[in-house]
Parts: structure tokens; sequence; C-alpha cells
């Protein structure tokens, strides 16, 4: 009996039967209905398991299969074949999920294997046994290759006759005998003479199957089709299950990281073995489970719900659930040990939870200090960054305390997860094996059980504390000693704490906010570096911008506004210590220069370039949102809005001192040099953007600050100020007042050469440039609260930036439109903007970058130097303890 092409198709639309109906009625639901997956059962095999965990965290992952005998079980009649229904819902979630290709490779013909498989467009069909990628292939055969098959189908035809349960079916470029409804006396024959004729023919190639025969005039192989898959979507590894022995030339093919999978019986060059179809349903499930949790985290918790940890040397997040799921070793801006945050469990942690589960009733910072505790019913775990260890050691110090077994789970996985781990027993405690600098966990009379995972290992322990009798843990990175601290952990944690809260209580806090005020000014001074004098922008690298999205930064970097702006805050409140390191940084970095024009917009913390930026795509980023990086491209931008911070940090703080040195006046004069040669370029502004330079209103007005500070600190201080500064000045207030405004918009807009409205062009009035009172700030006040204000925050723009996606409102420019309304005579907006902004950090006190008004989140890195400096400042505005514009003092 021969089976064509298109009675196939008419045969599978219009079947009936039994089987064949229920076999549909599973299809279709698990295409339409887009059932997910469930979950995998527990007997799959545990190396199988491990390994399907493993592949499913590569960056790009390919899935590929044979269909008869896996996707779909063996049945008689092959046109009956179809896929079990979990399997295709499966198969279709792992296609539409990214960095994540689906393939089926196949002997049927590839018109035959769409009809029967209905498997949705997202899944690549390959017929043929690695021949048809496409419907057409049969007009792309060689004339002298179709006369062959044409040949061939009219000898086999010839051949088969009527003999009883044997069928053909034809394919573009091969002719397939099946034998399985054949009686074994009428089989055998049959493939015997099929292979002594046709089978042995020039151009004829032969492959054996299960209870088939495929005869094709084009070389067959699924390895060869796999890899041109593998080539297109570029897959750095994997997954292949197949039943048949020409499923064996793909087995050969896998290396590395690549799984293989043997389904049923045979010999077989595959690492791995299930039993059926059903198993490989089990299979998919499992993998599609782990992709998806892999991509997109579990339960990423929400960003302002983060509790950071600081000592001036290093930062350390901690989760609302006691999990540490951001530390770098061995400093802020160096690779993470634990990359919770950005890769979920995989990329690293270090847990504490109860034993018998249960939500925590609240976490929170002991006031005035950088010590957080997270409390359940019957558990407390204190944690915090001892203060007074060596320059080059950092301890965590966690303590678990209260009347509950308490579960740890201790998981470091340096470099981001890129070195293997191995975790040595110590009589005391671990230690971390394979890492550049040492780790060693101390946790005296803890009974460790390690755990592979790959190339990994990681520990738990169950601890109970006891009255009197707290559990506690030293994670102590760049030291491998284990000894005793000489002090007991309570000395140190009091010292440490009251390190913070010595500091603040010698602020000035104002009236409006001063619980926010003073967790904000904590924060900012943990950001500060105490070994090197720079300024963190944030704690965090590639905490997005839009959830799911590529606008994805590293912010752990020194950028020279951001910190003259942080430094500016804390010195509004009474600290200086931080504005001197961080000047004195500042001149190290310009000693190094040609001249003080060079400048770049940021550096790293020890004033060297911050270096290229580069993505780690073995992690899948935040909730899913790729890439992951480290690094920022903004140190080879222009940005000539960065020496007016500098200079009005200088003024401020010989406002509180009382007098200006000479190394600060000469830092000034430079700044002004810099202008002088380069305020008349164009930039890449202050937010940074991938695109060509324009002439930036904010830049601009930058420049004019940079010299009318000057100026000014040369009044007050007897100092001699260049007499071009004063002529340049009004110079460029006149070219911003003139090419800066736009009558059509009647706003000051981004830069010349648009109408695009930007927040930072507040700062004409912000500034002092331009009178408060005057028309066109208030116009200008009026339009970008029209344009970019969204309920209570304040988006940059709303101009396309060369970056796909959006992006949520900025908390530091929420900040500029209170300050403008205050300027304006808005107090009421003021202060109902002001509350807005305060309710948006987490439950300790942490701001984040951004705020999604829409979807009511917080995005961005965390927290960010920027987002607290703009409420301190706020605060005082509206408290009455700042000044609204400059005037003649300084």
């Amino acid at each position: 009996m021969a089976l064509t092409e298109d009675p196939a198709a008419g045969r599978v639309a219009g079947q009936r039967g039994t089987a064949g109906s229920q076999a549909a009625g599973w299809q279709a639901a698990g295409v339409m209905a887009g059932l997910l997956p469930g979950p995998a059962p527990a007997w799959l095999d545990p190396s199988l398991r491990q390994a399907i965990v493993q592949v499913a965290r590569t960056p790009r992952l390919l899935m590929a299969c044979d269909y008869d005998g896996t996707l779909a079980p063996i049945v008689a009649d092959p046109w009956l074949a179809y896929p079990l229904p979990e399997t295709v819902a499966a198969l279709r979630t792992l296609a539409i999920l990214p960095e994540t290709t689906a393939a089926v490779i196949s002997g049927r013909a590839l018109r035959e294997l769409a009809a029967l498989s209905r498997l949705p467009a997202e899944v690549h069909l390959i017929g043929s046994h690695g021949t048809e990628f496409d419907v057409g292939f049969v007009h792309a055969l060689a004339e002298s290759a179709q006369a062959l098959r044409r040949k061939l189908g009219y000898a086999l035809r010839e051949l088969v006759g009527d003999a009883p349960g044997v069928l053909l079916e034809e394919k573009p470029a091969s002719v397939a005998v099946h034998v399985r409804q054949a009686p074994a006396d009428v089989a055998g024959p049959v493939l015997e003479e099929i292979r002594r004729g046709p089978g042995g023919w020039d151009g004829v190639r032969l492959t054996e199957g299960n209870a088939v025969l495929e005869l094709s005039v084009v070389e067959t192989d699924k390895g060869r089709a796999l890899d041109e898959v593998r080539h297109q979507c570029g897959a750095t590894a994997a997954v292949f299950l197949g039943d048949s022995v020409s499923d064996e030339k793909v087995f050969a093919r896998l290396s590395g990281p690549d799984v293989g999978i043997k389904v049923g019986g045979g010999d077989t060059l595959a690492a791995y073995r299930i039993a059926d179809s059903v198993e490989v349903a089990a299979v998919l499930s499992l993998l599609c489970e782990e992709r998806r949790t892999w991509l997109y985290g579990e339960m990423a918790p929400p960003i302002e719900r983060l509790s950071m940890l600081g000592n001036g040397r290093a930062v350390a997040l901690v989760t609302p659930d006691a999990r540490i799921c951001w530390q770098c070793v061995p400093g802020p801006a160096s690779a993470a040990v634990f990359a919770d945050l950005l890769g979920g469990p995989a990329a690293g942690h270090f847990s504490v939870g109860p034993e018998r589960g249960g939500l925590p009733l609240g976490q929170r910072y002991l006031t005035g200090t950088m010590t957080v505790q997270t409390r359940w019913s019957q558990l407390l775990v204190t944690d915090y960054l001892d203060q007074h260890t060596e320059p080059h050691r950092t301890d965590l110090v966690r303590v678990i305390s209260g009347s509950a077994r308490a579960v740890v789970e201790f998981a470091p996985r340096p470099e981001f997860g890129q070195v293997a781990v191995r975790l040595l027993p110590a009589a005391d405690g671990l230690i971390v094996g394979g890492t550049s600098d040492p780790i060693v966990l101390r946790s005296p009379g803890t009974s460790w059980e390690i755990i592979s995972d790959g190339p990994h290992q990681s520990a738990r322990a169950v601890v109970e504390p006891g009255p009197d009798r707290p559990v506690v843990l030293e994670l102590r990175c760049g030291s491998d000693d284990m000894a005793p601290h000489p002090l007991p952990e309570s000395r140190r944690r009091s010292q440490s704490a009251a390190h913070w809260s010595g500091w603040l209580a010698g602020l000035t806090l104002p009236s409006v906010a001063p619980e926010a005020v003073g967790r904000s000014a904590l924060t900012l001074r943990a950001l500060c570096h105490t070994g090197t004098g720079a300024i963190l922008a944030a704690a965090t690298t590639s905490l997005p911008e839009q959830i799911g999205g590529i606008r994805n930064w590293d912010y752990r970097h020194c950028w020279l506004r951001d910190a003259a702006l942080t430094a500016q805050a804390l010195v509004s409140l009474g600290s200086t210590a931080e504005a001197e390191a961080y000047l004195d940084w500042a001149r190290a970095v310009l000693a190094g220069l040609p001249g003080p024009e060079r400048l770049h917009p940021v550096y790293a913390l020890d004033g060297s370039s911050s270096g290229s930026e580069a993505v780690i795509d073995t992690l899948p980023g935040y909730a899913g949102s790729r890439p992951v990086r480290v690094g920022n491209l903004a140190d080879q931008q222009v940005q000539l809005d960065v020496f007016g911070p500098v200079v009005d940090l200088i003024a401020d703080l010989s406002g509180q001192r009382g007098h200006l040195t000479d190394a600060d006046w000469d830092l000034a004069a430079a700044m002004c040099e810099a202008v002088a040669r380069r305020w008349h370029e164009p930039d890449h502004g202050i937010w940074e953007e991938r695109m060509v330079p324009r002439h930036h209103v904010y830049s601009k007005v930058m420049c004019w600050l940079t010299l009318d500070r000057a100026i000014r600190l040369a009044g007050a201080y007897d100092r001699r100020a260049d007499p071009a500064w004063a002529a340049l000045r009004d110079t460029i207030a006149a070219d911003v007042l003139t090419h800066g405004w736009n009558a059509e918009v009647r706003a000051f807009t981004t830069a010349y050469d648009g109408t695009d409205l930007d927040a930072a062009s507040l700062h004409v009035g912000l500034s002092g440039l331009l009178d408060p009172a005057d028309d066109r700030f208030q116009a200008t006040v009026t339009a970008i609260e029209s344009e970019l204000r969204s309920g209570g925050t304040v988006y940059r723009y709303r101009r396309d930036d060369g970056l796909p996606g959006q992006e949520g409102g900025f908390h530091l420019c929420t900040a500029w439109l209170i300050e403008a309304y205050l300027l304006t005579g808005r107090r009421t907006d003021a202060v109902q903007l002001f509350t807005q902004l305060v309710d948006a950090a987490g439950p300790t006190g942490l701001l984040p970058e951004q705020y999604d008004p829409i979807a009511e989140r917080s995005l961005g890195n965390h927290p960010q130097a920027y987002s607290h400096l703009g409420l301190i400042r706020c605060a005082r505005l509206l408290a009455g303890a700042g000044r609204l514009i400059e005037d003649d003092e300084v």
C-alpha cells in the first residue's frame, strides 16, 4: 500500500476513529488551550534531573527531539501517531521562552510532520531525517536527484506490491518502507529484497530505523540538521531526545554541556536513557520549569524591599526573608560571590530561615545603624558588616537567636558563578575553595551537609539557638583566618552600631521627615568608599529600568556628578569628611590627566578607568531582565555638566567650614578652565544617551554654574578670579536663554536642536541662571509637569533615546519638580509630591532609582544615591533649612 503526501493531509484532517479522535483531542487541547507543563515526577533518574537543571541555565538553549517514539508514542498505524498534550504544552512553552529554541527533527516528510504534530510556528520542524527545512525543498533538488527519486518510488511500489501490512511513505527526497503492521514472515523478506535491490543503487542512501527502512537520494543526517539549527540560533548548549537508530548521528555530535537522552532500548551513544513518550513529557516539563525559573527568577523580591548592609568598604543586600542575595568580593564593584538577585539561587546566596517555614513578621534597621534584623515568630536574624576589620578583609556577621530551629543554606558562587566551588569542612567552619581571594565561613559547633550542584557545592545545616546562646556565623572575605575573634560578637555588634549612630547624631536633621532623611544620610554614607574617597552611584548592577528589558546598567562606580551631589547632601546636614575625601580623590584623578577638560564622567573606585562594558550571559537577570552588565560605556562619553557640581560642592563645603582651602580653590579654577575650553561643544548629557551628541540645555547650565560659583567663591574668600570668567558666564547664560528656549512648546527643551522636554532643564531656574519668577521658567515647570509627571513620579524625558522599551519615573527628577514647585510658590503641590516620594521607599526606608506608576513597582539599581540625596534636599527646603535659590551668599 502506498501513502502519498496529499492523501495524508486529507486523512489527518478527516479522521474520526476512536484512537485518532482521542489523540487529536489531546493535541488540540495542548496547543489551543496553551496548557502549562506540570511538575516533573520524582521518579526521574537523579543524575538526569541534575543534568537538566544544569543545562537549563545555559545562556542560549536549543531543545530538539525526534517525533515518532519520542514526542508521539509508537503506534501500529503511523497516521495515528499524535504527540501527548503534556509534551506539546512543554515544547510550546519552551519555544516561546527568550533565548530558547525548540525543534523537531523527524524522518517523516515535512508536510506530513506539520500535519500530524500540529505544533505552533514557534517550533522549528525539520523533516526527512534532516534534509527538509522548508516545504519547497523538493524544488531545490538537482534534476538528476529528482529523476533518481522518481525511479526509486516506481521500483519500490513494484517490489512491495500488495504485501500485507507494508506501507510506503513517499517524501520529496526519499521513500520510507514501514513494516510495523506486517507479519514477520512478510516484513523480513521484503526488507532484505530492498536492501539487495534499490538499497544498493548508486546515489541511494539507506537508513535503518525501528520497523522502517528509508531510501534517500540525498545525504540524510539528523546530526548535521541539529548543527545547522544550533548555528542559526547561536545555542550554547543543546538537549536532544530520540529513540531511533538515525538519532545516533545526533548523539554522536553532542559534546560539552549538551545532553543526549535515548528513549527506549537498544545501544546508544546518549549519556541518559528514559523509557517512553510519557517520560519524554516528564523530561520536557522539568526542562521547561527549570528554564523558566532561571530566566525569570523565582519570585524576585521587590527591589525597594531589599535592605543594604555596609561598612564603608563593602556592601551587601538582604531580602525580606533574610537571604543575602548580593555581595561582591573583595570590593563593592568586584565580581559577586552572591548574585541570587540577578540569577536566582544558582547564582549564589546565604540564607537563614525557620526550619518549619513561615513568613517573616518584618524587617528593620536598628535605629541609627546599618544593622538589619529580620524577625519570625520565634526566630531573629541580625546581620551587619563588621566596621573594624583590616582594610583588605570584610566580615559579614549573621546572628541567629530565638527558640526555633533554623535552616542555614550557604551557596557561594564567586565570579558571578563562573568559578567552580568546593566547600572544605574545617574544625570551626567551612573553607571556600576555588577562589582567587580567601573566603571562610566560621561557624563553630555547626554540622554542615555538603551538597553537590554540578560544578559547585553548597552547604546546609540545621541550627538550634538557645536562651542567651545565639548561633553566630561569620563570613570572612579576604582572610583564611578561622580563629575566634578577640572580641565577643556582642561587643563587635555594639561597636559597629555605635560607629553609625555616633555619626548620625552629629548631623542636623530637618524637622520635615527626619527619619527618612536620617536613613537616606546613612545610606549615602554607606555608599562612600572609605578606602579611596570615591562614592558609588548605587550598590548594584543591572537592576532593570523595565522588567524584562535591556536597560540594565552597572552603577557600582564613581560618577563625578553623582558623587559631588552626594557629598553636597551630606555637607548640608553637617558632615564634611565625605566631601573632603571625595575632593581629594578627584584631585588625584585630575593629576593623571593632560588637562581638566579631559575628565571622564565616571571612574572606578580607585580612580582608574571603569573598564569596558561586558555582559555576564550566564546570569538571566533580575526577573528575566537581560543582559547583566559589568562596566559602563559612559566612561567613553563627553558630559560637560560634570564640572558644575564639583564647584558647587566646594562652595557649600567652604561655607560649612568657614574657609576655602588652596587645594579646593585650585580644583575650582581647573573646572573653570575645562569649561572655558569645551562649553561650546555638544555632549551626551546627564542621561548618557548612546546617540549623537547634542547641545544639552542642562550641560550648558552646569557650565554656567561652574563659573558663577567660582566667581562667588573668589568674592567671598578673597581669591583672584580670572577676569575672563565673568564675561564667559554671561555669554553662556545668553546662549542658553537664546537657544534653549523654544517658543513653540513654551519651555526650555532638552537641547538646542529639538522640541522634546527634559526634567533636567528645570535647572535653568533651580541653578539661579534665570529668575524663578520669569514667565519662561514658570512655563517650563508647567510643561514638564504636564508631559513628564505621572502621579507621584516624574520621568526624565519621553523621547526616543535609541534603546528599545520604556523606563520608570526618576526619583531625582521628582525631587527637582518639588523644588521647582517651591520656587514658583506652589508649596501645597510640593508637599503632596514629597509625601509620595517618601512613600515610595521600601519598609526599611531605601529608594532605588525609579518608580513605575502604572505597575506600582520600583525599578533600577538600589539603593540609588540620586534618589536619597534628592529626598534630603527636598526635606530641608520644605523645612526652610535650605536655600531655594542661590543668592550672593556662598
